[in-house]
């Protein structure tokens, strides 16, 4: 089980630590190429696996609130992943303007050698740290003859690999193209909300709905449109099939943003509980129809294509 560090005066002894460093926002199949790299090292070398982390988003700091940084994991989220992946520790560091005005040796000398004691550092060559992003690959291998710890190069194809899936995977999911984010993820993406009472207008034609208030803010919630998909709830821990509407519902002349889960086959008053919902298809835009019964008619096409999808 992997060991979440959040205190640097209050790190454990490393065996023979291999360390990474980066946000690793998705854990994505590009992420999990240095994951695999960090694991072999370790394995060979009989070491633990440590993730040096930043919360908040190094950018929401340096742009001091400026930016409007989406993720697509939070932290506990990102934590469950890299548990899956077999990491040993992740090292949670508070990113704020004192660390970030650390000069490039501080970092090297007072963060990753005096509080990790590293064997191996997993860095890309193109890395950057230090005020004013002065410390390079370079200066790390420099300083590694003197404090006795080797640096190991991350191929500029993962590199690329990393950038392009974090970017690609946002763009699509804005899009509502979900198979394109799913693919370059490895896995459904997935949110969690907490069920709060709506406008209970789903009842009266037959497709109840779970109305959703995300968690974090900072998540990035897919594009408009509806959507298949699997879930559990917070006390059941059974899967459950449902479709999923993100949007302004503009039949009913809905103004504000809303998520909503019809959940299949499924009757017990969930008010108050967490829901964690994974996004497993698209079946179309959100559109405004002549009135509740031409809702209703499609209603039941979607749930037909829904139930297809997640059934194949």
């Amino acid at each position: 089980m992997i060991q979440v560090h959040r205190d640097l005066e209050q790190l454990p002894p490393f065996k023979n630590a291999v360390i990474t460093i980066g946000t690793f926002d998705g854990v994505h199949l590009g992420h999990r190429q240095i994951i695999k790299l960090l694991k072999e090292h370790a394995a060979f070398n009989g070491g633990e696996t440590v993730i040096i982390t930043f919360h908040p988003h190094p950018r929401k700091v340096v742009a001091h609130g400026k930016t409007d940084v989406k993720i697509l994991n939070t932290l506990p989220e990102k934590i469950a992943l890299l548990d899956k992946l077999g990491i040993d520790h992740l090292v949670v560091v508070a990113f704020d303007d004192a660390f970030a005005n650390q000069t490039a040796d501080e970092y090297i000398t007072n963060f990753l050698v005096k509080k990790f004691n590293p064997q191996i550092i997993i860095i890309g060559y193109d890395h950057r740290f230090g005020k004013n992003r002065s410390g390079d690959y370079h200066l790390l291998e420099k300083l590694g003859e003197t404090f006795g710890y080797k640096v190991k190069e991350i191929p500029e194809h993962v590199l690329n690999e990393i950038i392009i899936s974090s970017t690609k995977i946002r763009e699509a999911l804005l899009k509502s193209d979900v198979n394109t984010a799913n693919n370059f993820l490895g896995y459904k993406y997935f949110f969690e909300g907490k069920v709060v009472v709506g406008n209970k207008l789903g009842r009266t034609i037959g497709y109840p709905t779970a109305n959703l208030a995300i968690d974090d803010e900072e998540k990035l919630v897919p594009g408009n449109g509806v959507y298949a998909v699997e879930l559990t709830i917070e006390e059941d821990k059974a899967v459950f099939k449902g479709m999923m509407n993100i949007g302004v519902r503009p039949t009913v002349d809905g103004s504000q943003r809303t998520i909503e889960v019809n959940i299949f086959n499924f009757d017990k008053d969930i008010y108050g509980q967490k829901m964690h919902v994974h996004v497993a298809a698209y079946l179309r835009d959100e559109v405004k129809f002549a009135g509740l019964d031409a809702l209703k008619e499609q209603l039941a096409k979607d749930k037909t294509e829904a139930q297809q999808k997640l059934n194949t």
